[in-house]
């Protein structure tokens, strides 16, 4: 049966929508069923050939949607960021790319016979993990949070360094293979080399000029910027053969360390470009995957494979955590996380067909190989890593703790209420004020939008499984809650009552949202924050058998608002109404008091002894 390209085409994106569907229900990264989705669609139901769809137009096609991928990338990789995340990090960086890419060379050359050139360049492929796939795995795993941030902050870092080592790789290998004798193809390669960093470098700043000055309008910063970086991209290869990934991997760098450039609003657009794009190139690169190069790599695609997993990856944390309070548990779990994802399916993909017309026979087996080592590493991995996590007892315990949308002076009372009694608690907000108080109160906090694609990868929810909405911003906070209703689960996802004006378009909300409502005996934020300008506070109040839940209401004249309980299991509970809590002895509240309560008027007047008062 023969089909039309354009229903081709629309099977490329439904089958992409699917496997990133899916990938969100069972919580594991999305490249591993791209793939697996892929293979199916080509090799194993030949539904789908690349090459007869796409004809000359697919590897044009597929080297700028690389380019888009490492642009991308780069703009991740801040300076300082490096340098403010421990000693861990810092020399996980270096000596990991060192050990991999030098065991993995060694491994491809010796048990696969490809040659030189092509071990390589999959020695410096294999060293990139990338946050794409480190974040979904943390967040089913859920370890502690040291072993967490060194994971996620090294897949943040490692995606545009790995990526620049493999461009320098390739391009090295381009520049040899065109020059006659040594000389001339150190020349080609030092070519590339200025070409590269000089236009990616100068098209960076005058990028991020044309931002930071708002010469383009707000809604033309993503589109100007991918189109900016596409032109640039081509003209580079114009100028010196190859050049042009080096030069958008420079570019992106240089616009992530300039000052005072939004490129906030360009990370969160890459969201919606991985679905729509990269989901359907990853599906067109695994259609192209052969069983037969796959077998013809026999037992020693298995031994590289094992080498990689079970000896690199232990060298590379053994050595880096030299020096560091790591201990064997920390280090052991450490040695079995380092899951290929993106950049690495990517790249190696382009580089083997430009390889393979260079006349590199055994660039043929880069693509298998690197497409094997990222299924082999996300299924084991993603598969044992909790398990190992509670065998080594790594593992964080049950999510309890709290992510408050909003930084606001009521949210911050109640996060610091909840970090007295040890509960993991997490604010966000967008507000620049309020984000720096929440720092000086020295409370967590995340500067940004908590369901945004920059928040996928930096905001922190280890040991988070709540969120509690605490916010005036309407969009947002419906925004959040759909995202952390599909997270979090419905009776996870706690907001308060609507003010009386949102009560007219009521109509508007969708149910689901409308049961999460009603927290904190029905109040709106309007009301917390006007009972907060009226000197109400946040306690802690422990009862007991001289101090009971009835002491406490009368006490404050039953004017205070019960919040949260913390029961004697250590269980910490949102109020949604006071009627139906029962607390007990040795209970603990978390209430929304008044600035002095009735009986302690009395006391001060008579001068009765006081009772015991809260914490």
């Amino acid at each position: 049966m023969t089909v039309s390209t354009v229903f081709l085409l629309a099977c490329i994106g439904v089958l992409s929508l699917f496997c990133q569907w899916l990938a969100w229900r069972v919580r594991m990264p999305a490249i591993l069923f791209l793939l697996a989705g892929g293979i199916a669609a080509g090799p194993m139901l030949g539904f789908l050939d690349p090459e007869a769809v796409f004809g000359d137009l697919l590897f044009p096609v597929i080297s700028l949607a690389v380019a888009i991928i490492l642009f991308e990338g780069s703009l991740t990789l801040r300076y300082d960021e490096i340098r403010g995340h421990g000693k861990m990090v810092r020399n996980l960086i270096p000596v990991g790319s060192i050990v991999t890419c030098f065991i993995g060379t060694l491994s491809a050359r010796w048990l696969l016979d490809v040659s030189w050139e092509v071990a390589l360049l999959f020695g410096a492929i294999s060293i990139v993990t990338g946050p794409t796939v480190i974040a979904p795995l943390l967040r089913s795993v859920r370890p502690d949070a040291k072993l967490a941030n060194i994971l996620r902050w090294e897949g943040i870092i490692i995606d545009p360094v790995g990526a620049l080592l493999a461009v320098l790789v390739f391009e090295g290998i381009v520049s040899w293979g065109q020059g006659n004798v040594f000389g001339h193809s150190m020349y080609i390669f030092g070519k590339t080399l200025a070409v590269g960093f000089l236009i990616g470098a100068v098209a960076g700043w005058l990028n991020g000029i044309a931002l930071r000055k708002h010469l383009l309008p707000q809604y033309l910063h993503n589109a100007g910027t991918l189109t900016f970086m596409l032109g640039v991209y081509a003209l580079s290869n114009e100028m010196a053969h190859e050049s042009g990934l080096l030069t958008v991997t420079v570019m992106g760098i240089w616009m992530a360390n300039m000052k005072q450039v939004p490129i906030d609003s360009i990370l969160e657009f890459k969201e919606s470009l991985s679905v729509l794009l990269i989901s359907a190139l990853f599906i067109i690169l695994a259609a192209r995957v052969e069983f037969e190069a796959i077998a013809q790599l026999g037992w020693g695609l298995v031994a590289v494979l094992a080498l990689l997993i079970l000896v690199a990856r232990p060298v590379s944390i053994f050595l880096s955590a030299l020096g560091t309070s790591l201990n064997w548990r920390d280090k052991l779990f450490l040695s079995w996380i380092a899951p290929r994802g993106i950049v690495a399916a990517a790249v190696s993909a382009l580089f083997a067909f430009q390889l393979q017309k260079l006349g590199y026979e055994s660039a043929g087996a880069l693509v298998p190989l690197v497409f094997m080592l990222i299924i082999a590493t996300v299924t084991l991995q993603s598969l044992t890593a909790r398990p190992l996590a509670r065998l080594l007892k790594v593992a964080e315990p049950a999510e309890y703790g709290f992510l408050i949308l909003g930084a606001n002076p009521v949210a911050r009372m109640i996060g610091l209420a909840l970090k007295k009694l040890e509960v993991p608690v997490t604010l966000a907000d967008t507000n620049w004020e309020n984000v720096k108080q929440a720092r000086m109160d020295n409370l967590q906090v995340y500067f940004g939008n908590p369901v945004s694609e920059h928040a996928s990868t930096h905001l922190d929810l280890t040991g988070i499984g709540n969120l509690l909405v605490i916010s005036p911003y309407k969009h947002m906070n419906s925004l959040a809650t759909y995202h952390f209703l599909d997270w979090f689960g419905k009776d996870a996802v706690l907001t308060l009552a609507e003010g009386d004006q949102d009560q007219k378009a009521r109509h508007q909300t969708a149910e689901k949202i409308q049961l999460t409502r009603g927290l904190f005996e029905g109040v709106s934020y309007a009301k917390l924050a006007s009972l907060a300008s009226q000197g109400y506070t946040v306690k802690t109040t422990q009862l007991s058998d001289e101090f009971t839940f009835k002491d406490f209401l009368d006490k404050y004249d039953r004017q205070a608002m019960v919040l949260f309980v913390l029961d004697n299991r250590e269980r910490i509970m949102p109020v949604k109404s006071m009627e139906n809590i029962r607390p007990e002895k040795d209970w603990t509240l978390v209430s929304l008091v008044p600035p002095q309560a009735r009986k302690e008027r009395k006391e001060r007047d008579t001068g009765e002894a006081p009772e015991p008062a809260p914490n």
